[in-house]
């Protein structure tokens, strides 16, 4: 655990293919003050039982209306791959229609918006090769890439997953995100260059910096803790600085 920061309510959304069971031990290792909340897209985790969404804009937009309730006083997010994606868009969303935005967005393992996309079809490959890529990335359990049964089992939601992602477009003139903006990533990643995780601060009217780690595109999976250490810091570095705003606006 690091630090009794503040209280904040953290919202993290889960890669592509996946659901929160990744993060499971995430909020016992972050400040015992903040509210963690670990979400599933429809169709995985404990939502298993819902469609799923295979649209960014329509996701994010699921994700508005279910946490309306929960998104007051101070809150983040923070989003992994596809995660951060989401993220991204629900603040856009957020901001588009005047909501109350989160003090802080951490975002990792995902390049900053191209106008024509990723240019990638991944979600189209033949099943072998999904695999190989799949295994090249991590994260994927090994068992679902080599046992034929749970192959077909969770392939849909993978193949879902990076439709959604590889389909996205931002929208032309979106506007830089107001909020301070945190990226990580792994400095092994197969899928995402530290090239691309430094332009975000093209998009970001606060951004924060990058951080690399060691590993690669699931660089946190065997140890997440400094990537936690790091979240913590920031994230209560922008909570400090919102309350600090927000005691000069009142007086």
């Amino acid at each position: 655990m690091y630090g009794t920061q503040g209280g904040l309510r953290l919202f993290v959304f889960h890669h592509a293919g996946g659901s929160h069971l990744l993060y499971r031990d995430w909020p016992g290792l972050l400040p015992a003050s903040w509210d963690v909340r670990l979400l599933d897209a429809p169709g995985r985790g404990r939502l298993t039982g819902e469609p799923q969404i295979d649209d960014a804009r329509a996701l994010a937009g699921f994700f508005r209306r279910r946490l309306a309730a929960d998104l007051t006083g101070d809150f983040a997010f923070f989003g992994h791959s596809m995660g951060a994606l989401i993220a991204y868009e629900l603040a856009q969303q957020l901001a588009a229609e005047g909501g109350r935005l989160p003090v802080w967005l951490g975002l990792s393992a995902r390049g900053a918006p191209r106008p024509t996309g990723d240019g990638t079809r991944r979600h189209e490959l033949p099943d072998d090769e999904l695999r190989l890529h799949l295994a090249a990335m991590g994260g994927t359990p090994l068992e679902v890439l080599k046992d034929a049964d749970l192959w077909e089992m969770f392939a849909p939601a993978l193949r879902n997953d990076l439709k959604l992602v590889e389909s996205w477009r931002p929208l032309p003139g979106a506007p830089a995100l107001t909020m301070p903006v945190s990226v990580y990533g792994g400095d092994g990643d197969v899928v995402v260059s530290p090239q691309r995780l430094a332009g975000w601060e093209q998009h970001c009217a606060r951004f924060t910096g990058l951080r690399m780690f060691d590993g690669g595109h699931f660089y946190f999976q065997a140890d997440p803790r400094p990537l936690l250490e790091h979240v913590a810091r920031d994230a209560a570095a922008a909570l400090n600085a919102a309350g600090t705003a927000g005691a000069v606006g009142a007086s």
